[in-house]
């Protein structure tokens, strides 16, 4: 017997699910006994094994020499796309990369499956590329490409926002007017849905669906917004030359904040660049700092402990920032008004994105009966707050916000193709 699932290609997190013949979706357990496996890689070039997940990180954070790749899904659709990994010796195409992710996913799911899966209704933003129709539907052939490499003889797609409403829709108990707010961390989706138990039953839910729209804003530009604003400057950023002429160039700066850009600075002509700068700059102790992190190749750890100063930040008012660079120390403080401020306008984009949805579906905010809200940044003091004032009357449902989506693809895929699919 082979299985249809359901499977969630996050750019921070992935899951992978199932719904049986009772219906109930679940998620399998893909590492350690755990539902979600970071979308992250790491190529050793040690004994050239390959990790993945927290597997990945650990190796990275224990200084083993390799390459680190995260945020495989922000290249979907765009140029960065045909670039290619350079791995030691070796060069990788990005389907290659992704096809090894989707594929380690498939082996670790099908062994607790214990049964082969050939069909998968895979997760997809509203628009993986902005305001490019072209580019958006490049993303999904790219995609699906790289899932079908991986022996998936069946692969269909389903709107994240739409996957996170069928999961919610198990619990209602009468009709009710939904907006799923996805917030991911690479795209934020938004759904206006009508829901109710005799609509959950059927298979076809196109009617119910009032009106969808997305922006390209998540998670990891939340990090670099916020790396810009309070950390790039401890390096430089916005400081000027000795003749007080021009400020120091950003590009650097930009890529250093930049999950899938960091790997672009790890070569002879940024360091050149830099060193250029340095002899420039009025505060060149500032670029001496940037030099050693890149020569040291720390890029991407410090983006992960931007990560965790802005996760911190949704429990206390201020902390502080200290990253280790050699015998230097990057540190500033950080509060919730500098996330606050670094955000506003991505925060904004969000909220004229609702708009829209609003907009498109002829309701008003207060006729929206049930705000959801899944992806980790729903959790973001700045966005929460946001819609908390957006949508003072309607029911705020916080869903399991890394799980929600893999479950009502799991569901989704039950309902395309059942529950156990005939070879």
């Amino acid at each position: 017997m082979t299985l249809a699932c359901g499977l969630d290609f996050g750019t921070s997190n992935s899951t992978m699910g199932l719904a049986g013949a009772d219906g109930v979706p679940r998620l399998l357990p893909l590492e350690d006994g755990r539902q979600t496996m970071p979308s992250v890689l790491f190529f050793s070039f040690e004994d050239r094994s390959t990790h993945f997940g927290r597997g990945a990180i650990a190796e990275y954070v224990a200084g083993a020499e390799g390459r680190l790749l995260r945020s495989l899904k922000s290249v979907l659709g765009t140029a960065l796309f045909d670039d290619g990994i350079r791995v030691g010796a070796k060069s990788y195409r990005f389907d290659d990369i992704l096809g090894i992710f989707v594929a380690e996913l498939k082996a670790r799911a099908e062994a607790e499956a214990r049964a082969p899966l050939e069909a998968v209704v895979v997760g997809r933003p509203v628009h993986f590329v902005d305001d490019d129709a072209a580019a958006d539907a490049e993303a999904q052939r790219q995609l699906e490409l790289a899932v079908r490499r991986q022996d998936f003889a069946h692969v269909e797609f389903q709107f994240e926002p739409i996957a996170a409403a069928l999961d919610y829709e198990r619990q209602v108990t009468a009709e009710r007017l939904a907006l799923i707010v996805d917030l991911g961390g690479g795209t934020s989706d938004f759904s206006v849905v009508r829901v109710s138990p005799e609509r959950a039953r059927a298979v076809e839910r196109g009617g119910d669906i009032l009106s969808t729209a997305g922006v390209h804003v998540g998670g990891t530009d939340f990090d670099r917004l916020l790396s810009m604003a309070k950390v790039m400057p401890q390096l430089g950023l916005g400081s000027e030359t000795k003749d007080g002429k021009r400020y120091l160039p950003v590009a650097p700066y930009y890529d250093l904040s930049t999950w899938h850009r960091i790997n672009r600075l790890y070569n002879a002509q940024t360091l050149r660049d830099l060193r250029g700068t340095r002899r420039e700059a009025r505060e060149a102790d500032k670029v001496e700092i940037m030099i050693e992190l890149i020569e040291d190749r720390l890029g991407h750890r410090l983006v992960g402990a931007v990560e965790a100063t802005k996760i911190a930040l949704s429990d206390v008012q201020e902390t502080q920032f200290q990253f280790a660079v050699r015998a230097q120390q990057v540190e500033t403080s950080m509060t919730i008004k500098d996330l606050t401020q670094a955000l506003e306008h991505s925060v904004a984009r969000i909220e004229s994105t609702i708009a829209e949805t609003l907009l498109r579906a002829g309701v008003a905010a207060g006729n929206i009966d049930s705000l959801i809200l899944t992806g980790g940044s729903t959790q973001v003091p700045a966005i929460a707050n946001r819609l908390r004032t957006l949508f003072p009357t309607s029911e705020l449902v916080r869903t399991d916000v890394l799980g929600s989506v893999g479950l009502g693809l799991a569901l989704d895929a039950a309902r395309k193709f059942g529950p156990a699919y005939p070879a």
